[in-house]
């Protein structure tokens, strides 16, 4: 097991030494939903980065509501919507992420802000073992009248496979119905 999370650890590290960016062929524009209740606005005042006390989460948000890209909690790496997003790896291996379908609903009569970001697919290598699976992020919670800090919850739901060579392959999904929570703070760091 300690080999395991050993694995694990190199994976992520790994991934925050380099990242770039393939445009994949879906159409950027319907790779984020927007959705807004109240007055129909996107507000001016969650335009710009938002990052988080943990996890290495940034979203940044244009003008519309779309998400422009994130960093992401796994591997802590930035990806855009509608973009694959390849990383060289260590070992001559590497990563692949492809995201899925994200969503942004705010209600602005409660100031509640909603961001569902999904990898539909991803899959890190190093040296002759992997990972790969689907991620979705589901980030809720109330944004602050002063509309620099947006308390939330988040909650990962994950279905991953390791693959190390001469062993069985580990499951290292999260429990389906409620998923992997933690508590986020993230605040506001440029317009």
């Amino acid at each position: 097991m300690n080999r395991i999370l050993i694995l694990i650890w190199l994976l992520c590290i790994s991934l925050c030494l380099i990242t770039t960016g393939c445009q994949d062929s879906n159409n950027l524009d319907k790779a984020v939903e927007v959705v807004i209740e109240g007055d129909g606005q996107f507000p001016q005042f969650l335009v710009g980065k938002w990052k988080a006390d943990k996890g290495g989460w940034e979203i940044n948000f244009d003008p519309d509501g779309k998400i422009s890209s994130a960093v992401v909690s796994m591997g802590r790496i930035r990806v855009k919507p509608g973009e694959i997003t390849q990383v060289p790896m260590k070992m001559d291996g590497k990563s692949i992420f492809e995201p899925g379908q994200w969503l942004v609903h705010y209600n602005s009569d409660s100031r509640e802000l909603t961001v569902t970001i999904v990898m539909e697919h991803f899959y890190m290598e190093l040296g002759d073992s992997t990972l790969d699976g689907d991620i979705t992020d589901v980030i809720t919670g109330l944004v602050a009248e002063n509309g620099k800090v947006w308390q939330a919850t988040g909650t990962t739901y994950s279905n991953i496979t390791g693959h190390i060579p001469g062993q069985d392959n580990f499951d290292f999904s999260s429990d389906p119905t409620y998923g992997f929570t933690t508590e986020l703070v993230f605040e506001k760091t440029t317009e």
